[in-house]
C-alpha cells in the first residue's frame, strides 16, 4: 500500500509541474511598439479629446482610440497589417451626426473591432443593507453630460477626470494604460496583461453621496460590428497571491456562435477597493448583471466615437455593482476604484505562481518522503527479523 500511495503522489506532483510549465510556455505573447498621438490631424483643439495609440506587431496592428466626446469610450480595432492608419474627418467627427468621421485604412485590413462605453453612474439608497439596486434608485449620472478635463498624458498612460455640471465636488476618473509587453499591474488587483490588451482603472473620489447608505453601479455598453461582446464567463482559481481573498475572474467575451475561439474581451476581478492605496480590509466585492441587447443607435447618440466609426452598431450592456450586504457603504471613505482589461484574442490566464507551486511541492512532497522512509524502515525491519533465525539442518 505504501508503494502504491507513493506512486500516486508522485504522479500528482508530476502533473502539477507539467501544468505549470505548459502555462508558462503558452502564456507568452509577442511584444508591440506603441505610438501615441493626441487629436491626430486636428486643426484646433476639439470639444473633447481623442487619443490614438498604434500598437504595432510583426504583421498586425492594434488601434486603441480613447475619446471624451460624450460618454467616455474606448475603441479597439485589430488589423492584419502593420501599416494600417487612422483617418479623422474632424468636421464630421465634431458634428457627431455622421458615421464615417473616423476610419481605419485600408478598411479591408480590419479583422475585429469592439468598443466599451462608460454610459451611466447609478446610485441607490441601500437603507435595509440588502445590496439590492432595483429599488430606491436616485436619478442616474449620465456621463455624456459630465464636464471632462483634457487628457493628461504620461508615457503610456492617459488620465481623464470629470464631474457633474451641477456640482464640482469630487470626480470620476478613468486611467488608460497601454502595454508593449506582458506584465502585471503594480497595484491591486494586479491584473495580468499582455501586449494585446489595455487596462482601464475607474475611480470615484470625493463624490458626495445622496444618502448615508449609498452604493453605486456602473453601466457599461459594448459595441461591435457583427460580433459584440455577448456573454460573461466566470473562472475560478486556487491562487489568490496577486489579488488576496479573490479566487474568481470575470470575462465579458465576443465569440461566434458559442465557439471557443474568443475574438475580444473585457476582463476584471470581481473586486473594487475603498482606498487609493488599499489594504485587504478595503476590498469591496462586485457583481455583474447578465449582458442584454441594447439599441445601437441609442449608444451611438451618447458617444461621439461610436457614431463616427460604426455605420450599423450592434450593442449589449451590463451593470457592475459595488458592495454586498453587510459591507461598508460608499460614505465610509468616499472613494471607490475598479480595474478592467480590454483586449483582442483570448484573455490572459494566470498560471500557478512559484509561491503556490512551492507550497504544493511541500504539501505533497512531505507525505511522499514520509511514506518512502516508512517503507524503507519496514523493509529493513523485516530483513533484520528474517536473518535472526538459524537455518534448520
Amino acid at each position: 500500500m505504501a508503494a502504491v500511495e507513493t506512486e500516486r503522489i508522485g504522479r500528482v506532483c508530476a502533473a502539477i509541474c507539467l501544468l505549470s510549465v505548459c502555462s508558462l510556455c503558452t502564456g507568452h505573447t509577442r511584444d508591440r511598439q506603441v505610438l501615441i498621438e493626441l487629436n491626430p490631424g486636428s486643426p484646433s483643439p476639439p470639444p473633447g479629446d481623442l487619443l490614438h495609440a498604434r500598437a504595432v506587431g510583426d504583421n498586425d496592428t492594434l488601434h486603441f482610440l480613447f475619446c471624451s466626446q460624450g460618454a467616455p469610450t474606448l475603441l479597439l480595432v485589430h488589423t492584419n497589417t502593420s501599416f494600417s492608419t487612422v483617418k479623422v474627418n474632424w468636421a464630421q467627427f465634431n458634428d457627431r451626426n455622421h458615421s464615417g468621421g473616423l476610419t481605419v485604412e485600408p478598411e479591408s485590413s480590419v479583422l475585429y473591432s469592439t468598443a466599451v462605453v462608460f454610459n451611466r453612474l447609478l446610485e441607490y439608497d441601500d437603507i435595509n443593507d440588502t445590496a439590492d439596486p432595483t429599488s430606491d434608485l436616485f436619478p442616474p449620472y449620465d456621463l455624456q453630460d459630465f464636464r471632462w478635463s483634457r487628457l493628461n498624458l504620461s508615457g503610456l498612460t492617459a488620465l481623464l477626470c470629470g464631474n457633474t455640471a451641477a456640482s464640482s465636488n469630487g470626480s470620476l476618473c478613468l486611467q488608460l494604460s497601454l502595454f508593449e509587453t506582458e506584465g502585471r499591474g503594480q497595484h491591486w488587483p494586479r491584473l495580468l496583461h499582455t501586449a494585446n490588451s489595455s487596462q482601464l482603472r475607474v475611480w470615484l473620489d470625493g463624490v458626495l453621496p445622496r444618502a448615508t447608505r449609498s452604493r453605486f453601479l456602473l453601466e457599461l455598453q459594448s459595441v461591435g460590428g457583427a460580433s459584440p461582446l455577448n456573454r460573461v464567463e466566470v473562472h475560478r482559481s486556487i491562487d489568490d497571491e496577486f489579488t488576496p481573498s479573490i479566487f474568481k475572474v470575470s470575462q465579458w467575451i465576443s465569440a461566434l456562435n458559442d465557439s471557443s475561439d474568443v475574438l475580444g474581451f473585457v476582463q476584471w476581478k470581481p473586486v473594487a477597493y475603498r482606498q487609493a492605496d488599499p489594504a485587504l480590509e478595503d476590498a469591496a466585492p462586485c457583481r455583474h448583471s447578465e449582458p442584454r441587447p441594447q439599441s445601437g443607435e441609442a449608444v451611438a447618440a451618447v458617444s461621439g466615437l461610436i457614431r463616427a466609426f460604426y455605420k450599423e452598431p450592434e450593442a449589449t450592456g451590463l451593470n457592475v455593482s459595488f458592495g454586498l450586504a453587510g459591507e461598508p457603504f460608499y460614505n465610509s471613505t468616499k472613494f471607490l476604484s475598479w480595474t478592467l482589461l480590454v483586449g483582442v484574442g483570448s484573455p490572459p490566464v494566470d498560471s500557478f505562481s512559484p509561491l503556490v507551486i512551492g507550497m504544493m511541492a511541500v504539501g505533497l512532497g512531505t507525505p511522499m518522503i514520509l511514506l518512502l522512509l516508512g517503507g524503507i524502515c519496514v523493509c529493513t525491519r523485516k530483513r533484520a527479523v528474517a536473518t535472526a533465525y538459524e537455518p534448520i539442518n
